[in-house]
Formats: structure tokens, C-alpha cells, sequence
């Protein structure tokens, strides 16, 4: 009797198990067709010759594998619709600069209807939902997670938005997501300074954290810019793609093909098979990796 009373009780244990809800935060790895993991850098209003020619940005695509895309094009000005375009496929519903709040979907609905695991680390950052505009370093329009309405109103999608300290517990504890979407404050970005001291940040940055074992197996690491700094009437942006374990099969230092912000959305979906937004991603040129 006692033997079956044991049997009983691993069994309604095992249930349970078999019954608890998969959170959308997943820890497991979801392979990708040509990375597992996506780490996007987002820097301000550089004009494509400046960002090109800097001595450490120049020298990240041979340093690690990788190519530049040297005919990427930002969407528009001023910096918020880029950002939103990048998350959501289109523009509309931004205010320009000012407070935006959007009823649309975002690659959080993709990527949380595959199980695949999403945070947009943000400096300066309070927390909380903090639906500011402009806290010390932290600029909201730079933040395009928080202008969408299905987030704002979910606390488990409120708690993906973090302050950027929170990635280094997160590399610490091997818990890094499989997308990650990172946004310097309005100096280390360049926007209220320059290329130079952005780019200093990066070396920085990326020094103390590129080699860890969060990112060594396929993370592909991309740096791009929001806009140029409207002085060119093509809007081009320099950006890059590498990683210390990246493996494109496109082996070109420099792909001239012409792309855009749409177009690293519609990569990231076509990567792990989302599906798309159905806006400007539907139809946007795919990178070749």
C-alpha cells in the first residue's frame, strides 16, 4: 500500500510538471538559421563618412567576423519613427520626438508566440514602466519598446524593459535572452556628444563583455545608427555585423546592397521563422548573412 501511495505521489507530481505554463521568457535556446542570439546597439545621428572612418568602428568587422553594410539606409528624421521601425515595421503613430502611444503589434508578439526570449536593456533607466520622456541620461524616443500600448499595459512585458545594469547579472548568471536590444544614454550614443566618445564607450563596452560565455556561441552582434545627421539627403548609416562566434555564409567584408531598418527586422523574423508584422517588414530585402 505504501509502495502504490509513492507511485501516486510522483505521479500527481509529475503532472503538475507536465501542466506548468511555459513562460514566454524562456530559458531555452531556440536555434536560429543564422544566429542564436542578436545583440543590437543603436547609436545617434552620425553621418555615414564619420562613423565609417573612426578608428575603432572601422576595425570591429575584421577583429570579429563579420561585414559592414555600406548602403543601409535609416527610415526617416527625427530619431523616434527609426526606432519604432525597427521594432514594428512602420512609422505610424509616432509623434516625431514626442510622446508616443501605438496600438500595434511589435516583434515581442513574434517572438513570444515561439517561446524565444527578448529584453531591451536601456541606460539610465528607472524601471517600473516609467512612461517619462527624459530622465538624466535616458531619452524615451530612443526607448520605442515603451510607446506600445500592449507592453505598457503588460507587467510581465513591463519587466523585460531594464536598466542597463541588469545585463551584466544577466551575463553573470548565463541568463542573457536570445534578442536583446540595447540603447546607450544620450552621451555615450553620440547624440549629445560625438562619434569619438561613442565610439570609446563601444570599446569599452564591448571589451568588458563580447568574449563572455553568454555571447561565444553564434551571437551576432549588430551596430547601427538611428539616422545620420541630416546633412545627406539619403539618410545612408553605417552598420555592422559581427560577433566572436558569428558564422555568415555571406563571406563579403562589405555588402553594398541597398537596406534599411526594415530590413534587419525582417532578418531577425526570416532567423528564427516568426512570421512577420505584416508592414514594411512583409516586403523588405532580407540581409544576406
Amino acid at each position: 500500500m505504501l509502495n502504490q501511495l509513492t507511485l501516486f505521489f510522483f505521479f500527481l507530481q509529475w503532472l503538475l510538471i507536465q501542466a506548468r505554463p511555459v513562460s514566454s521568457n524562456s530559458s531555452e535556446l531556440i536555434k536560429g538559421k543564422y544566429f542564436d542570439r542578436v545583440v543590437i546597439i543603436v547609436f545617434e545621428n552620425q553621418d555615414y563618412d564619420v562613423a565609417a572612418k573612426d578608428k575603432y568602428l572601422s576595425t570591429l568587422t575584421s577583429k570579429y567576423k563579420g561585414m559592414a553594410l555600406t548602403n543601409y539606409l535609416a527610415t526617416t528624421h527625427p530619431s523616434q519613427p527609426n526606432y519604432i521601425a525597427m521594432i514594428s515595421g512602420s512609422t505610424k503613430g509616432t509623434n516625431e520626438d514626442d510622446e508616443s502611444n501605438i496600438n500595434r503589434k511589435t516583434i515581442v508578439d513574434l517572438l513570444e508566440a515561439k517561446g524565444i526570449s527578448w529584453k531591451t536593456y536601456q541606460e539610465d533607466y528607472p524601471g517600473n514602466c516609467n512612461k517619462k520622456m527624459d530622465i538624466k541620461g535616458y531619452a524615451r524616443k530612443h526607448n520605442p519598446f515603451i510607446s506600445f500600448k500592449n507592453i505598457q499595459s503588460s507587467k510581465s512585458r513591463c519587466a523585460n524593459i531594464v536598466n542597463s545594469k541588469q545585463l551584466d547579472k544577466d551575463i553573470k548568471d548565463n541568463s542573457v535572452p536570445q534578442f536583446v536590444f540595447y540603447t546607450p544614454n544620450i552621451d555615450n550614443d553620440a547624440h549629445d556628444t560625438n562619434m569619438a566618445y561613442g565610439s570609446r564607450w563601444l570599446k569599452k563596452f564591448l571589451s568588458n563583455r563580447i568574449n563572455k560565455k553568454a555571447f561565444n556561441k553564434n551571437t551576432m552582434f549588430v551596430v547601427t545608427f538611428d539616422e545620420d545627421d541630416g546633412a545627406s539627403d539619403n539618410n545612408k548609416v553605417l552598420t555592422l555585423l559581427f560577433g566572436p562566434d558569428f558564422h555568415p555564409s555571406n563571406k563579403k567584408k562589405k555588402d553594398k546592397t541597398r537596406y534599411n531598418h526594415y530590413s534587419l527586422l525582417r532578418t531577425i523574423e526570416d532567423n528564427w521563422n516568426l512570421g512577420n508584422l505584416g508592414q514594411h517588414d512583409k516586403n523588405a530585402k532580407k540581409i544576406k548573412i
